[in-house]
């Protein structure tokens, strides 16, 4: 299994903007394949960070996801939501293996 964490920068004026995208994201993560595992937001301390963590049961599948995605109206949608409204202002993308209880 690997794990995408997502670390965002966003606009903490567009929260609400960024909530409703992130939303969407999970469901389409899951028809897709994908286990989500959800999206952290901004609560205490820093206003403009959130993360996310989501996985697929190898970097492969993970590859086809991204490919699939380009060709995803609904995707393609979400892009441009984001670039035209700003409410990401940057983000990270590491992957990682995770570490699970055998329980």
């Amino acid at each position: 299994m690997i794990t995408c964490h997502v670390k965002y920068i966003i606009d903490p004026y567009q929260l609400h903007e960024f909530e409703n995208y992130a939303s969407k994201w999970i469901e389409i993560v899951e028809l897709m394949g994908g286990i989500h595992h959800g999206y952290f937001l901004p609560s205490e301390g820093a206003n403009n960070i959130a993360y996310c963590l989501f996985s697929f049961h190898s970097l492969a599948q993970y590859e086809e996801y991204r490919l699939a995605l380009l060709n995803k109206a609904e995707c393609v949608e979400l892009f441009n939501e984001a670039n035209q409204k700003k409410f990401i202002l940057s983000y990270e993308r590491s992957f990682m293996k995770p570490l699970l209880s055998d329980k």
